[in-house]
């Protein structure tokens, strides 16, 4: 006993020892990566016109949202840096790009780079996409670029190299499937009248560094920085596979020793008992929701180009591109209390809601760390984006695709608590206008059904757009009817709470008060639907009423609406047959709209 105890004492120590060291070397990798990125940075922009300094304190740069800059899935790794016409100045610090070891994608283009393309430049071997194009680069085309053996699209055209390729090099870049060194013969061969003087041999800092021994030696750093790592990952691995062999040995001794003791005239337990105390082993998949066809691999996920689109303490949003060129909306959810047969369980009760206003699930993966949620990416945007560029003048928003968009919406949301009486209703409770998407023909499709139960409500991550969530707080059908109410409000009045923290139900409810209500209403609902947007008022101020037991149900708003929709196309009809001034004394009615709207299902335009 006492020698195993003092065994596992011994392991102890020497895990104490290796882990720091480990420790260390993981960080030291994640903080080169950021160093040698904004040493790039400060090199190719030394005007500092993108604003990005570095006092060896930031956070590796995936960790916020750079401008240009593209990360893998995990946000770990830079995969592509995009910075074209950024007035950009400097040299290209080969060196320090070149440190970026999942770097893909490199495009400079229609800057002010000056120098030379260093040969360091043949250290980036990732790299598939490179364009250098229309800048002051000098100096010979390097031979070096032709060692970039990944490399697919190379583009220096516009800008002032001396003298012509080598030979060498115009038969090695035959090879690339797609290649711009200049735009002409002419061109490269005369003495450009631009050219910056004194430039031609400007290098980058450290590559004076690097010459002679620098390359040379440059394998040998690095084997002698992977083998130390190596050789401690292993030692650790052991350590922990012979204390898991101990603890198992341990266990199964103190199991049969209890079975022994509460029954010592039985044989041993069951081998079952014994591996019941043995940790559960679980493997991480995609489950999916769609057609064979249509499924991937859960390393093509990973492997993927992914931009992301927003971040917050739960969560962050990707779009990712797979090789075969297929774009998905990945959500990644952090710090979720769940187990995972709970959350599988749900997650397979929202892939099977099909509707033509839910956005489909696409396929899922769960794991004790996070959970990936994986959607087909709407190109069109979001509701957000639509009211928003109406209200910057970039675009139409008229009165018939408003209502045809809440129409569609309360469809999906009916669906949702109407789908099946066997399994629980999961409410979506977190309704605003970024999560309603918008597919090819404009049709709302309702977005990130499902996970909000699994979010503690007392968090800012569930309800971080309060000017959508209900007074009491709580995912219900009453909750979500509340913030389909405010949508509703901001289609009639043309103001969007997200962006601007508006309390619009507290704001048309005083105007309301006052008498004001004809005030409300954005000029293209005012202009095309006024009768018919008065009923519409009405339901929505029903559903933001404060009390729950005041608002109905999504089965009532529905009816509601569809009667809306229904007298809006009677009208239609109607007038596509009348004379031009009896649509000229729509207007006049307009002094009669200034009345107070009461909070009943009675539409005000029976009173005029």
């Amino acid at each position: 006993m006492r020698g195993s105890k003092l065994f596992l004492f011994l392991e102890g120590l020497i895990c104490i020892a290796i882990l720091p060291r480990l420790f260390t070397g993981c960080v030291g990798g994640e903080l080169s990566e950021s160093e040698s990125f904004f040493k790039f940075i400060s090199a190719v922009d030394s005007q500092n016109v993108l604003r990005i300094g570095w006092n060896g304190n930031l956070p590796h740069p995936c960790s916020y949202n750079l401008k240009g800059i593209k990360c893998n899935l995990h946000a770990t790794n830079i995969v592509g840096i995009r910075l074209e016409n950024m007035n950009l100045s400097g040299i290209i610090d080969a060196e320090s790009l070149c440190k970026l070891r999942h770097l893909r994608v490199v495009s400079l283009a229609k800057n002010l780079i000056q120098g030379r393309i260093p040969n360091s430049i043949s250290n980036c071997r990732r790299l598939t996409y490179l364009n250098l194009s229309s800048n002051l680069l000098s100096g010979a085309v390097p031979l070096a670029l032709t060692k970039l053996k990944h490399l697919k699209t190379l583009d220096i055209s516009n800008n002032h190299f001396a003298g012509t390729s080598p030979d060498n090099f115009k038969q090695e870049i035959k090879y690339f499937d797609k290649y711009v060194v200049e735009t002409s013969s002419s061109e490269i061969n005369r003495a450009s009248t631009v050219e910056a003087r004194g430039l031609e041999d400007t290098q980058p800092p450290s590559v004076h560094n690097m010459s002679e021994h620098g390359e040379k030696r440059h394998w040998f750093r690095n084997w002698m920085t992977i083998i130390p790592l190596a050789a401690g990952i292993g030692l650790v691995v052991l350590i922990a596979y012979c204390m898991g062999k101990k603890s198992a040995q341990i266990a199964r001794d103190r199991e049969i020793l209890k079975a022994l003791q509460d029954s010592p005239s039985k044989s041993p337990p069951r081998v079952m008992d014994i591996e019941e105390v043995r940790p559960e082993v679980r493997r991480s998949e995609l489950v999916f929701f769609v057609n064979e066809n249509e499924k991937f691999k859960l390393d093509d996920l990973l492997e993927a180009t992914a931009d992301l689109r927003s971040q917050t303490i739960c969560s962050s949003l990707f779009m990712v591109r797979l090789k075969n060129s297929a774009v998905y909306a990945v959500k990644r959810l952090k710090k979720l209390q769940v187990s995972m047969d709970e959350f599988s369980q749900t997650m397979r009760q929202i892939g099977n809601l099909k509707h033509p206003n839910i956005l489909p699930l696409v396929c899922y993966n769960s794991t004790n760390e996070e959970k990936l949620l994986v959607y087909k990416y709407q190109s069109n945007g979001s509701l957000l984006s639509l009211l928003e560029a109406y209200i910057e003048g970039k675009r139409d928003f008229p009165w018939k695709l408003r209502l045809s968009i809440a129409t569609g919406i309360a469809k999906g949301l009916d669906f949702i608590y109407q789908k099946s009486n066997e399994e629980k209703t999961i409410p979506h409770g977190n309704l605003k206008l970024s999560n309603i998407l918008l597919n090819e023909n404009e049709d709302p499709l309702i977005s990130e059904c499902g996970y909000s139960k699994f979010l503690d409500p007392k968090k800012t991550c569930l309800f971080s757009s309060n000017g959508y969530t209900a007074p009491e707080k709580t995912v219900s059908e009453q909750g979500d009817v509340f913030s389909f109410g405010v949508i509703l409000l901001e289609l009639l009045t043309g103001k969007t709470v997200e962006k601007t923290g508006i309390d619009l139900p507290k704001w048309v409810k005083a105007m309301v008060r006052e008498e004001w209500t004809g005030e409300v209403f954005d000029k293209e609902v005012a202009k095309a639907g006024r009768q018919w947007a008065f009923p519409l008022l009405n339901v929505a101020l029903k559903c933001v009423s404060n009390s729950p037991d005041d608002r109905p149900t999504m089965a009532e708003v529905l009816e509601r609406i569809e009667e809306v929709v229904n007298g809006n196309d009677e009208r239609d009809r109607d007038h596509s047959n009348s004379s031009f001034s009896s649509m000229e004394s729509i207007p006049h009615d307009s002094c009669l709209l200034h009345t107070v709207i009461q909070e009943n299902w009675d539409t005000p335009r029976s009173s005029y």
